[in-house]
């Protein structure tokens, strides 16, 4: 499933691409068909992220919102438009772009109190302007459920997935069963501050990078996918070379190092 990174460099880019100018939507699909209509002969005013949800508003009194799931994607084809290839739920036209939504899990037209009401059951983005960090550290310290658990619930922090939440305990050294109410406010800290680290080098680069160009050996635009990560879905720590063990937390498996992540 697409991380928080993803979703706001999408927001940026239809933005970016669509501009001002009146779209041609439709729903090659047919699936879309009424939504696509409402849309048509619009222009984009603003898309923007919040976690892993995307809202698009085209200036009427419904937004557009979607989630991508496990498999949805969301792509520029170019311009002019090409052929549709595959099962397309809704495209979109413009001057200078041409995308595709394919796979969503939701792809639907909501109202302004629909979208907060979406909003109002997500944690804090750590990708949005002044996030509130305040109430996420108050959901960590509440309960003793497992951080490595908590930092996959989209009601405490909108927009981590099950790399980066590996990834981010590895860096604070944190075991992932350990009760989140156990964390100090410097742990706490510490964890936000890699999560808003991580997220924007993911929404700059495209892609989840977590390891230190000086450890690889090369920058982090020559670095393969062998390079790019710490723990998840690798063998040993490439830090001290320990064999990774594997958890079971928050109905996802993930990996950590028993040395530079003690219990």
């Amino acid at each position: 499933m697409p991380e928080g990174h993803t979703i706001h460099r999408l927001a940026r880019d239809l933005n970016a691409t669509l501009g001002d100018a009146p779209v041609v939507a439709w729903s090659p699909q047919g699936r879309f068909d009424s939504g696509a209509a409402a849309l048509d002969g619009r222009p984009l005013v603003k898309a923007e992220a919040w976690g892993k949800y995307l809202f698009c508003d085209f200036g009427t009194d419904q937004v557009l919102h979607v989630h991508l799931g496990l498999i949805g994607k969301f792509r520029d084809r170019g311009a002019p438009a090409p052929p549709v290839v595959g099962e397309i739920r809704l495209r979109l036209e413009g001057p200078g772009a041409t995308w595709d939504l394919s796979g969503p899990t939701r792809c639907e037209l909501v109202d302004p109190s629909e979208q907060d009401l979406i909003t109002a059951k997500l944690g804090a983005d750590p990708l949005r302007h002044r996030p509130d960090v305040g109430s996420a550290r108050a959901k960590f310290a509440r309960t003793d459920r497992a951080v490595g658990a908590v930092l996959l619930d989209q009601s405490v922090v909108a927009g981590i997935g099950n790399v980066y939440r590996a990834e981010i305990l590895f860096l604070c050294g944190i075991h992932p069963a350990r009760p989140s109410r156990s964390l100090t406010d410097d742990e706490f800290d510490q964890v936000w501050a890699e999560t808003v680290r991580l997220l924007r080098i993911g929404m700059r680069l495209g892609r989840i990078i977590t390891t230190d160009p000086a450890e690889v050996g090369r920058p982090r635009s020559r670095m393969t996918n062998a390079d790019r990560l710490y723990v998840y879905h690798q063998e040993f720590c490439r830090r001290c070379g320990d064999q990774l063990r594997t958890l079971d937390l928050g109905g996802r498996p993930i990996g950590f190092c028993p040395t530079c992540q003690p219990a």
